[in-house]
């Protein structure tokens, strides 16, 4: 399934064409338009056209191929963990990390409308309902406790454009309200999320990197991937220059690379940027005890850490 759903097609082709105008202004997302990641999209870079992609591959192949300049993908839920395959993704994708945007995440619950039109009832009308597995996880209580089958789509408002055009009024989609409007679906329940402080962490892409000085008013992020090399204690001895150094690393998380269950990635970041000579011994001796280590962008915070 490589296409968005019926009812998402002639807003996704009018806003590639927006976006095609000045490819150079036009920020990569992954989904159908209404997703979170089109309301990230607005919110982050409000002077760019947002154009829609299919996939995460499908986003950050439209900057390297040079019809968007920017991409913004999210990388983690505070309620979820990681979004999948994107530790994968952004290494491979060649591209750099030049910022970050947090943002909260509302779900909804909404269906078709029902043939005699009257207002939809409570959710036991509802068998099932399709959204991406993240939302899904995200609105797992409440979906149990209403007997709602989750059903995986590949992005949020792209479920609910299915639903649309499926019609059936005992499947919904859990997707953020404005794509209720977008595709003429009832919102059954708002805040549909387990957790009422839900908040997705999204990053910025370009295929240049940002370089920031050493600004004290401009607090950086570095995130970056390194393999350590496979004798004892190599992960201690990489982590040792950064609590030498006083550098606080802020995320540390280990993914399998390949499969043979030996090779093993971490995906890192910390505060402040190369060119301070603390994070510049810290990486230096994190690198001497790994295979590889490279640096997938320097950037600005968002919000403070720590």
């Amino acid at each position: 399934m490589r296409s968005f759903p019926g009812p998402a097609l002639p807003i996704v082709d009018a806003m590639r064409a927006e976006a095609a105008l000045d490819p150079a202004r036009a920020i990569a997302f992954q989904g159908s338009p209404g997703a979170n990641s089109h309301r990230a999209a607005n919110e982050a870079r409000p002077d760019f056209r947002p154009l829609p992609c299919f996939s995460f591959e499908d986003a950050l192949e439209a900057v390297k191929d040079g019809r968007a300049g920017l991409a913004i993908i999210p990388i983690e839920n505070s309620q979820h963990g990681r979004v999948a395959d994107i530790h994968f993704l952004l290494p491979e994708s060649g591209l750099s990390i030049v910022g970050e945007y947090f943002m909260p995440i509302h779900h909804a619950l909404m269906a078709p409308p029902l043939e005699d039109g009257m207002p939809r009832g409570p959710t036991d009308k509802i068998e099932a309902a399709y959204s991406h597995p993240q939302a899904l996880g995200q609105s797992r209580h409440f979906l149990r406790q209403r007997g709602i089958v989750p059903l995986s789509y590949a992005d949020t408002a792209g479920a609910a454009a299915f639903v649309a055009e499926r019609g059936d009024p005992a499947l919904a989609a859990i997707a953020p309200a404005i794509a209720a409007e977008l595709y003429g679906l009832e919102i059954i329940q708002t805040h549909v999320e387990d957790s009422q402080d839900n908040m997705t962490r999204f990053v910025i892409l370009a295929d240049q990197p940002a370089f920031l000085t050493n600004d004290t008013q401009r607090p950086a992020m570095t995130t970056f991937v390194f393999e350590v090399k496979n004798i004892p204690a190599a992960l201690y001895k990489a982590m040792g220059g950064f609590a030498t150094n006083g550098v606080n690393m802020t995320k540390l998380e280990s993914y399998q690379q390949g499969t043979s269950f030996s090779a093993t990635r971490f995906y890192a970041d910390i505060i402040g940027a190369p060119g301070d000579p603390a994070v510049d011994r810290a990486l230096e001796e994190c690198a001497f005890h790994s295979k590889e280590l490279r640096v997938l962008g320097t950037y600005e915070q968002a919000r403070p850490r720590g």
